[in-house]
């Protein structure tokens, strides 16, 4: 029988909100933040950014972002 490695944890964060102005990245409020939620490695946290920003389409104001938790928990892996 064959081991299975578990995969390394690239942890990511989704969230987003409003933005006050789309040319910075202030929020309106940052009491509304949505956080989407945290992801073991980038794909899986780019399809949930892709489906929040597709949801939030006609919302001009509205921003998603991909935080690369795992590069701030160990800044080793950033290069």
């Amino acid at each position: 029988m064959r081991k299975i490695e578990p995969q390394e944890q690239l942890i990511h964060l989704v969230f987003g909100g409003e933005l006050d102005d789309v040319s910075n990245v202030t929020f309106k409020d940052l009491t509304k933040l949505d956080v989407v939620g945290f992801y073991p490695n980038y794909v899986e946290a780019h399809k949930a950014w892709q489906g929040k920003a597709r949801e939030t389409i006609d919302n001009a104001q509205m921003r998603y972002f991909i935080v690369h938790m795992h590069r701030l928990l160990d800044p080793a892996l950033a290069g």
